[in-house]
């Protein structure tokens, strides 16, 4: 027979064990893939080419363009390609993001406040509605798409300019 002072404690434990859950979840970057990759697993060894557009994720579930775009179909003049090596001069949930996809993969990459800009603006709002701002304490929801590592995208490009 279990005592109740030690079902106070597995309840206490089994309690704290759902916060810690929870708590983690909503610190936890989470990738959605769109389009699967068949390529290699990205890695912090090389640089890639990407397609991106940055939301900022409303608590009510919808997100709000941030006016940063590399694709002219959702906002930017032309479409070019943002480089990055994993790890080098990213806020922390990029790289652990990205870390989850492939080359040739489209996902959503949802990135709490913490592993991304925290309490920093950055941008500057504009009343035209041209600028690219990111509110302080946003959550942010990535459009990417992994090209393929930069060199290879290069070349390919290349030689359609042949």
């Amino acid at each position: 027979m279990i005592s109740s002072s030690s079902s106070l404690l597995l309840a206490a434990t089994i309690l704290l064990s759902l916060l810690l859950s929870l708590t983690q979840a909503q610190d936890a970057v989470t990738v959605t893939i769109i389009q699967p990759g068949h390529g290699p697993a990205v890695t912090t060894s090389h640089r890639y080419s990407s397609h991106v557009t940055l939301y900022i994720q409303n608590t009510d579930g919808t997100k709000t363009p941030s006016g940063w775009s590399t694709r002219t179909q959702d906002g930017a003049t032309v479409d070019a390609p943002f480089s990055f090596t994993p790890g080098v001069g990213l806020i922390t949930g990029w790289t652990e993001g990205v870390l989850k996809m492939r080359e040739g993969e489209r996902s959503w990459l949802g990135v709490p406040s913490e592993k991304g800009y925290g309490g920093r603006a950055m941008g500057s709002p504009n009343s035209s509605g041209n600028g690219f701002y990111i509110p302080a304490n946003s959550n942010l929801l990535f459009d990417i798409e992994i090209l393929g590592k930069e060199e290879e995208v290069v070349g390919r490009k290349s030689r359609q300019d042949l």
